[in-house]
């Protein structure tokens, strides 16, 4: 069922909501807060995970507490833009856990990637060691962030 669309209701976007800002609230308070009982609410939720519009639950974690505070947006375009190409770059951009987010963009350039790191000495590193070592890299143009405005994941339903 993983994948498949479905529809929601009320109820079932009162519960991602909640879910979106209280990944740890029990079934009994999560039922309370939507105005359901806890048995057709575990139902709800349990349907939504296999559906797949649940994916997971997971900690937030600071970055800056982490001592990963340098973020930057970095443009690549590709040297080669056919499917096997694309594949094996996307591949190896998995591997590169500096690499937080990427994103094939439709533009002058192929792909916007986010990278966290300590500092620009360590940014510069990650940048001329994997970053341009990935598959069919042509160039690439880093653009450094100054502060995060706002940084919230998938809005409320």
């Amino acid at each position: 069922m993983q994948g498949e669309k479905i529809d929601l209701d009320r109820f079932d976007c009162a519960i991602l909501d909640v879910l979106s800002t209280d990944g740890r609230i029990s079934i009994t308070d999560l039922a309370r807060r939507i105005g359901l009982s806890k048995s057709p609410t575990q139902a709800r939720l349990r349907r939504m995970e296999r559906a797949g519009v649940i994916t997971g639950y997971r900690a937030l974690l600071d970055p800056v507490q982490l001592g990963l505070d340098h973020v930057a947006f970095v443009e690549v375009k590709l040297a080669d833009t056919r499917e096997r190409a694309l594949q094996a770059f996307n591949k190896a951009v998995l591997q590169v856990a500096e690499i937080e987010q990427a994103h094939m963009i439709a533009s002058h350039f192929d792909y916007l990637l986010k990278v966290r790191t300590s500092d620009m000495a360590a940014y510069r590193a990650i940048l001329g060691e994997k970053i341009s070592a990935l598959p069919h890299v042509a160039s690439t143009s880093t653009y450094v962030a100054m502060q995060a405005v706002k940084d919230t994941g998938l809005a409320e339903m």
